[in-house]
C-alpha cells in the first residue's frame, strides 16, 4: 500500500489495523520482520588502492563507527495473486529509540495475537500414532516368523 516508511506511531495505528482486519477473518497469516540496517556508504574508486583499516578489517560491518538503525517489517502474506490485497508496512528505528519502541511493540503484538486460536494438532497426534503401532505390528509380526524359520 505505501511505498516510504511509516513513522513509529503510524506504523503502530496500521499494525493494530492489521491485526483487527485479520482478527475478524477465519484464516490468514501475518509476517513481522527485523533487520539491522546499515549505512549507504558510497563506492570507492575501483581505481584507489585498498586502505590500510580495509585490509586488516574483512568485516566492518561488525564494528560500525554509530549505531545502526532496525527496519521493522510488517505484511499480511497475500501472494501474487492477491497483490491487490496485499498490506505492507515498515518503519526504521534508530538506536537511541530501540528500547520505547519495542515496549510499544510488544504490547501492540500481544493485543493482536489474543484473539488467535490455537492450532488443533489433535488430528495429527492420533495419525503419527496409529502409524507408530502400525509399525510396531509388522515388526512383532517379522520377529515372529523369523522365530519360525
Amino acid at each position: 500500500m505505501s511505498r516510504g516508511h511509516l513513522s513509529n506511531g503510524d506504523f503502530f495505528l496500521r499494525l493494530s489495523e492489521l491485526f483487527d482486519e485479520r482478527r475478524k477473518k477465519d484464516h490468514g497469516s501475518i509476517f513481522l520482520v527485523q533487520k539491522r540496517m546499515s549505512y549507504g556508504e558510497e563506492a570507492d574508486d575501483d581505481d584507489s588502492p585498498a586502505t590500510k583499516t580495509e585490509t586488516e578489517r574483512p568485516f566492518p560491518d561488525q564494528s560500525p563507527s554509530k549505531p545502526l538503525p532496525i527496519i521493522i517489517r510488517a505484511t499480511n502474506g497475500k501472494s501474487k495473486k492477491n497483490r491487490a490485497k496485499k498490506v505492507k508496512l515498515s518503519t526504521v528505528v534508530e538506536a537511541d529509540a530501540l528500547e520505547a519502541f519495542f515496549a510499544k511493540y510488544a504490547e501492540v503484538c500481544k493485543l493482536g495475537m489474543s484473539g488467535l486460536k490455537k492450532r488443533d494438532r489433535s488430528k495429527a497426534k492420533e495419525k503419527l500414532k496409529a502409524k507408530k503401532r502400525k509399525q510396531q505390528g509388522a515388526a512383532g509380526v517379522a520377529g515372529a516368523e523369523a522365530k519360525k524359520d
